[in-house]
């Protein structure tokens, strides 16, 4: 495992500090903006700043990495992203604060894009999955610290900020004094939409509906929290709990798809998790460990949705067309996240904060509903012909756009 890790343990070491940032900023936000009574409306609008920067870098990123390179968009990158929070913290002006998402949204999509190009060049056919593997993990740990961290200081100041400032200003350290050579870079190549649909309907329009629902659900958590009255620490356990429930479920969801039709499972845990997000929504009003425990249960069946739709989609391409289809899935689910903090925020302003439940439960019923439809117009590939599945967060949290060139 050591000589596994010894090529990348300091880009590694970095993406744990840059998510943690991450994570501590978009929940602080959420609660900062509470706290200076924006509404639920502003507030959505807000974070869908962050999926507007993030589809614009998956667009531009590459093309400035192929121009000037790795270490120098990265350190630009980060740079930037430390403007987007001390912005923040000093104009509390939602004006300013869409800006600052969105260049929040753009430079960090833009550093996971140069993140896991760089692991995909430090690694061979032989060590790829398990780096990859310990790489999501670390991801993980990043959320569930910055989550930990919203307890330090109270979101009216100003430390919980510079704090967010600090950890991306020193994740790109250690990247940046060991970087060698960085990879060569290919130009991305995306598979139509139209194409794309014609190959695999459900995993095109189940990614958008994914991304609508998850992007609401992670950039509004902090909100729904404080709105029903949760405090600080409570809305962090929560957030925590959320996290580590996808992490727990991600990889046996995903052999399990391996083993049975892909389909059906999809459909199972898109029908779980509209029960438990109604089970959520009632809990919010009466019991803060019922609520906890729903949502663990919840991010455990709904964050693996995203990897299945990848993997069914998969089922149907060939296998030069597979990263081509991959970049295209990750402009649809930055295309619904854009809109699902905001529809979510608008729905809680006219029915109270429960619609952010009611909201999520809505789309995954369309979810499961869409694929049993699907399930009608095309049988399904037998599970020894499915492609495996590789279990992946959302990408609000990876864009892996990039290709690096090999000999």
């Amino acid at each position: 495992m050591l000589a596994l890790l010894r090529p990348v343990w300091a880009l590694l070491l970095g993406i744990v500090l840059l998510m943690a940032g991450n994570g501590l900023l978009s929940s602080l936000l959420g609660l900062r903006g509470s706290l200076e009574d924006f509404s639920s409306t502003v507030m959505g609008g807000l974070m869908s700043g962050y999926y507007i920067g993030f589809l614009a870098s998956s667009l531009l990123t590459p093309r400035g990495v192929r121009s000037v390179g790795h270490i120098r968009i990265f350190a630009a990158l980060a740079a930037m992203a430390t403007v987007a929070v001390i912005l923040a913290s000093l104009f509390v002006y939602p004006a300013v604060w869409l800006l600052s998402r969105i260049i929040s949204g753009f430079c960090y999509a833009g550093l996971y894009v140069v993140a896991e190009s760089w692991i995909n060049d430090r690694s061979s056919n032989e060590t790829r999955g398990r780096l990859f593997s310990v790489y999501m993990l670390t991801q993980y740990a990043g959320l569930i610290g910055g989550q930990g961290l919203l307890n330090l200081f109270s979101p009216a100041g100003f430390e919980s900020f510079a704090l967010v400032a600090l950890l991306i200003s020193v994740a790109v350290v250690p990247t940046l004094l060991t970087a060698k050579q960085a990879p060569a870079v290919a130009a991305p190549r995306h598979v139509g939409l139209r194409q794309l649909y014609r190959i695999s309907p459900l995993g095109t329009i189940g990614t958008l509906a994914i991304g609508m629902a998850q992007s609401a659900f992670f950039s509004m958590g902090a909100i729904f929290g404080h709105r029903i009255g949760l405090t600080t620490e409570q809305v962090s356990l929560f957030l925590i709990a959320a996290i580590l429930g996808g992490a727990t479920l991600q990889w046996p969801i995903g052999r399990l798809s391996d083993k049975f039709d892909r389909r059906r499972l999809l459909t199972v845990a898109a029908f779980a998790s509209t029960v438990l997000a109604i089970v959520a929504m009632f809990a919010a009003s009466y019991s803060l460990p019922v609520l906890i425990v729903a949502a663990f249960l919840f991010a455990g069946t709904s964050m693996p949705l995203y990897s299945l739709c990848v993997a069914h989609t998969n089922d149907f391409l060939k296998p030069e067309q597979m990263v081509a289809a991959s970049g295209t899935l990750i402009l649809l689910y930055g295309i619904g996240a854009i809109g699902g903090p905001f529809t979510n925020g608008v729905l809680m302003e006219w029915l109270g904060p429960r619609a952010y439940w009611g909201y999520l439960a809505v789309g995954f019923l369309f979810l499961a509903f869409f694929a049993l439809y699907r399930m009608t117009r095309r049988p399904s590939p037998k599970p020894q012909e499915q492609q495996p599945t590789t279990p992946v967060i959302p990408p609000e949290a990876t864009a892996p756009l990039v290709e690096p060139v090999r000999d």
